[in-house]
Formats: structure tokens, C-alpha cells, sequence
């Protein structure tokens, strides 16, 4: 893990880097990025000069509070996006509700997705499938509903898995849920930001303490900002690998 670490924050210095906006404290995660295919709508919106983005999400998309909302990792991930893509009109919409199965997501998906209009949909679910034990199965079959729904209103998708907690991974079985996804986005071509594994390093490496008591609030503050930057780095990276490859070219 130390080797790996270290080649990040070494790639972190190299000029023209994507990472140079974001808190020092995100980077040490950014290897956890994986499963990145080619986001075609979010590349034609871009050109466009116009980025819808609509995140469906539940409990753990929002944080309590006056300001909850601003805090959050969508309003985090729409200035992240602005501040990478520079003459972008970026918009992010945010459909999240507590208590939600993916199945009660979908229910109101089509809807959310035709008020919208999103190049791309970012699918935050896992966490209260785990707690109510849905059936593995079917909860990824309802994922690959929803991602042919979204695909038919001409949006990408971006899965985000379940929240890492030491206090609950031993009572809720996500991981499971978390295989899930990583399963259902191979199958089907769509990018998964692995919330999951990259919050379990924060804890591992001391970044994060999910245990504490204290400036519990600030703490999640920080964390949905690393979120928001991570995300908007993984949407671009993916723009990219849809990019012609000029002579020579990687």
C-alpha cells in the first residue's frame, strides 16, 4: 500500500497534473479510482459547452444542517467540475432521499431523469439495500434497469457505492452489495467510483477518523469534499479515454 501511495503523490507532482485543486487530503485515495470506461454523452455536453449532471442518491449523498446542501459531495463535485472544465457550464441536481432501495429510486427515475435532462447520472445506492437484505440478485438487476433507463434518456452513468463505516462493516453486509456494483459496472461498460474502498484507506491511513466523536460534522464536511474532487477527476478521466489518440499517444 506504502508503494502505491507513494507513486501517487510522485505522479501528484508531475506538471499539468488534474489533481492540483484538490485538498492534499483526498490524493492519498485516488488510487482506488477503477473501473473507468469512455462517458460519450458527458464528452458531446462538454463540447457543447453545456454539463447536466443529476445525482440520485439517498441518506449518505447529504449532510445535515443549514448548510447541508452546499456541503455536500454534489454541490462539491459541481464546483470541482467547474473549476476542471473551464468554460463549462456545469449544473448538478441532486434527487436524493433518505431510506431508498435502489428499487424505490428506480421507481422515480424516469421522471427525475426527463426533468433533468442529464449527459450523466451519477447512482449513489447500496447502503439501505444492505440494511433491509435485499436479495443480491435482485438488486443487480434493478441496477442494470436503471442504467438502461438513464442510458435511453441519453445519459451516461456513474455508480457510486455504499459509505465506509467501521462500526457498521461488521454488522451490514456491503461488501457483498459493493461486489455487486463492481460486478453489474464490468458487465456493463459504466464507470464505478468505489466510495467504499476509498473511505476504508482514508481509515486505514489515518486520513479520516470514522470513529471519533468530536467535529463529527466538520469531518463529513471534508470527506463529501474529497468526494465531490474525486468524483469530478473520475469524469474527466473518462472524457478522455473516448478522446482520439493523437500519433504516439497513450
Amino acid at each position: 500500500m506504502m508503494m502505491r501511495l507513494a507513486l501517487v503523490l510522485a505522479a501528484l507532482l508531475l506538471p499539468g497534473t488534474a489533481f492540483a485543486a484538490q485538498p492534499a487530503e483526498c490524493l492519498v485515495a485516488e488510487q482506488q479510482l477503477e473501473h473507468i470506461f469512455p462517458l460519450p454523452q458527458v464528452a458531446r455536453a462538454i463540447t457543447a459547452k453545456k454539463l447536466d449532471v443529476l445525482v440520485v442518491g439517498a441518506g449518505s449523498s447529504t449532510l445535515p444542517g443549514p448548510n447541508g446542501a452546499q456541503l455536500a459531495y454534489p454541490a462539491r463535485l459541481q464546483k470541482a467540475l467547474t473549476e476542471m472544465l473551464p468554460g463549462v457550464a456545469v449544473k448538478v441536481t441532486a434527487n436524493v432521499r433518505p431510506h431508498r432501495t435502489a428499487a424505490a429510486m428506480v421507481k422515480t427515475l424516469k421522471s427525475a431523469l426527463a426533468a433533468a435532462k442529464p449527459a450523466l447520472m451519477i447512482w449513489q445506492t447500496g447502503t439501505v439495500d444492505a440494511m433491509q437484505a435485499v436479495e443480491p440478485d435482485e438488486f443487480s438487476d434493478t441496477l442494470e434497469q436503471g442504467i438502461i433507463m438513464a442510458r435511453t434518456a441519453g445519459a451516461d452513468v456513474v455508480l457510486v457505492n455504499a459509505q465506509y463505516s467501521p462500526r457498521t462493516e461488521s454488522m451490514i453486509a456491503l461488501g457483498t452489495y459493493a461486489d455487486d456494483m463492481r460486478w453489474v459496472a464490468l458487465q456493463n461498460e459504466v464507470p464505478l467510483f468505489n466510495r467504499f474502498e476509498i473511505m476504508r484507506e482514508w481509515a486505514d491511513l489515518g486520513t479520516f477518523d470514522f470513529t471519533g466523536a468530536a467535529n463529527k460534522l466538520k469531518m463529513a464536511a471534508r470527506v463529501h469534499d474529497c468526494i465531490g474532487w474525486l468524483l469530478a477527476d473520475l469524469v474527466t478521466e473518462a472524457v478522455k479515454l473516448g478522446e482520439p489518440q493523437t500519433e504516439g499517444g497513450r
